[in-house]
Order: C-alpha cells, then structure tokens, then sequence
C-alpha cells in the first residue's frame, strides 16, 4: 500500500481518450466512497485527461499501440510494451493492490499484463459495443468482462459478460432531472466531434445549417459547436454570414449544462457521448467515426437508434442538404422531439458506477 494510503487498493488503468477516462473516474469516484482507495496507471497520452482524476496517485508506463501495417515500428513497440509492464509490476509489487480494473486503450495493457503475472484479479469494463484489442487480449483473465450496451461485438467465447451501462460524470447525471426545454422560443443545436473534435463535422454541419435550412428556422437558432483550432474562423464566418446566432469553440467547460439546454445534438457515436445523451435525455443526429476500430461507432450509435431516441447518418452519406433537411424535419417537430428526448432517457443506465462497484467488490470474495 502506498504511503499515506487507507483501505484495500484498486488500480484503475486506462488511457487515450476522454472516452476511457472518463468512466474510469466515475468508477473511481464510487470506489472511494466505499472506503477503497485508487491508483491510476496511463502512459503519457493518458495522463493529460486525468488532471483532476480522484486518485491517490497516477504512475506513468511506457505504452505503445503495435501497428502490423508498419512492421518496422513493432520491435520499438514491443520495446516500450514490455518496458511498462516492468514498471507497473514494479509499482504493483510496492503497493501491493487487491484489484486491477482496466477501462481499455492500449495504455492500460502493461498494467493488466503485470497484474495477470502477479495473479492480480482483474476486472474490464468495455465501454464500446465492440470489445476492443486491449480488452479483447485480456478479457478470458478478468473476472468478468462489463459493459456500456447490452451489445459487445468480438467477445472471446467463456467470458462472464455483465452489461451494465457506462459510468456517467456526476456534473451529467446532476442534469437528469432537468424538463426538456420549451420548444417556443428559441432552439438550441449542439454541435460536437468528441473530445478531439472532429474535421468533418466542422466543415459539414455549418454548410448545412446556413445552405439548407429555412430562413424563419435559422432565426430561431442557437448553434453551439465545438470545433477544432483550424476551423474556428471559417465556422464563425459561416454562421455569421447566414445570420445564425452561434458559440464557437475548441472546448467547453460548462458541457453537462450545454447538453441539458439541447434542443437537438449532433455528435460522433464514442461510448460516452451516446451515454451522456441518453442520462440527460435528448435526440440526437449521431455521425459514427466511419474508422473506428471494428465500426464501434455505429454500433454504440444503434442504442439510441434502435429505441427511437436517434437518427444516425454515415459518413458516406453525410452530405450539407440531406444533413439540412433531417435537421429541419426534427427542430418543426416539437412533438416528435419530446417523445425522442423521453426514449434515450429511458434507455439510460444511470446507476452504472454503482453496479460495477458492486460486482468489483463481489469478485473480490
């Protein structure tokens, strides 16, 4: 146990994205509260979203991602995985954890692989409906493979799979109990590609909503988008120049309150974002990453979709006026709005923390 430490220890590792991290800190939050305390173990990509991660300490690991389209980088690889899973074990072997939860991204490997050689129990939560390749190597070791969705694609056959929901960020849950917005006056679109923004959006949406929406439509707008660094300007221009009333910006503090004043979301299909969606409850136009490992975005895209809550439209199909034309169809469709907003919050598993909590906790007895 490490210094200044008390209570059993779970070692959470996870890394390179805010989509690994931020369940992963949900999880740590209701762990904590049970008188547990938590460590965390990413690599130097992961760490940069785990500013303000509740743990006791953060370690960084080497990691690498081995790519076999480049056999030339896999030794260097290899190098570097193997590097990690001595320091973690290292790190392990000093603080000696009851538990290792990992929450995917390849810098969360070389802390399950040292705790598989130490006989660490492990448990995964996959937060995709496609189980990914570090949780894939790793999932007939864990005591049990949990889930974001009901769906997990690529689950090795024998795994104890238990679905419980993505864990959600308090400031999102808190914004549950909020009614869906009137409808009267005006319409709040937003806009987001995740939490490295995405290009496509950015140049897409702006064209839809200034070329194919009415004029008496754009009146009532209130766009709030978050774009990358090089598309600030240009989207600004747009709006400007189609008298939309926009907020444009890279990132926004204030989200969980931005996504419970939501008319209409448009939005990539991570894990999270389709989780955050449904615990507020809003309707939602979802543009799956057409690269994400496995298709895991339309997947995770189809739990809101399959109940009436979305409309997904694919990257190939994704063009300014049938964007315009859905976006319109949708926003003078009040009615249809509320019943969309009522079926994604129904379909939300709200007490995700708490169950994988709970069954963290039975798989140490």
């Amino acid at each position: 146990m490490a210094e200044g430490t008390t209570g059993k220890l779970v070692i959470i590792a996870a890394g390179g994205t805010g989509g690994h991290m931020f369940p992963a800190r949900a999880f740590a939050d209701e762990m904590i509260s049970r008188g547990w305390t938590v460590g965390l173990m990413s690599d130097k990509r992961g760490l940069p979203y785990a500013s303000d991660f509740p743990s006791s300490w953060k370690h960084e690991v080497n990691a690498a991602s081995p790519t076999f389209r480049k056999p030339w980088t896999l030794p260097g690889a290899f190098l570097k995985i193997q590097a990690g899973i001595g320091e973690a074990r290292k790190m392990m072997q000093r603080t000696r954890p009851a538990l290792v939860a990992g929450f995917g991204g390849y810098p969360a490997y070389p802390a399950l692989a040292a705790a598989r050689r130490l006989k660490v129990p492990i448990i995964i939560h996959e937060q995709n409906s496609v189980l990914g390749r570090v949780n894939r190597s790793m999932a007939k070791h864990a005591k049990f493979v949990a889930s974001g969705f009901d769906r997990l694609d690529r689950l090795p056959a024998g795994c104890d799979h238990r679905p419980v929901g993505n864990p959600v960020r308090a400031p999102i849950l808190a914004m549950r109990d909020l009614d869906y917005p009137s409808t009267d006056g005006p319409l709040n679109i937003l806009v987001t590609g995740g939490s490295q923004g995405s290009m496509l959006i950015g140049d897409m949406v702006p064209l839809a909503i200034a070329n194919h929406l009415p004029a008496s439509l754009r009146a009532r707008l209130k766009v709030v988008m978050q774009v990358r660094t090089n598309q600030v300007d240009k989207v600004q221009a747009i709006y400007r120049n189609a008298n939309v009333e926009a907020e444009v910006s890279t990132f926004f503090s204030d989200m969980p309150k931005r996504l419970a004043e939501a008319h209409l979301v448009i939005a990539r299909s991570g894990a999270g974002t389709v989780s955050e969606i449904a615990a507020v409850g809003r309707p939602s136009i979802l543009i799956p990453l057409a690269i994400a490992m496995d298709d895991h975005q339309a997947a995770n895209a189809e739990a809101l979709t399959d109940v009436g809550a979305a409309d997904m439209i694919l990257e190939a199909n994704l063009y300014p006026n049938l964007l315009g034309e859905l976006i319109a169809a949708r926003l003078n469709d009040a009615p249809g709005l509320r019943l969309r907003a009522a079926a994604a919050k129904a379909s939300a598993r709200i007490n995700a923390a708490r169950d994988l909590a709970d069954l963290a906790e039975a798989a140490m007895n």
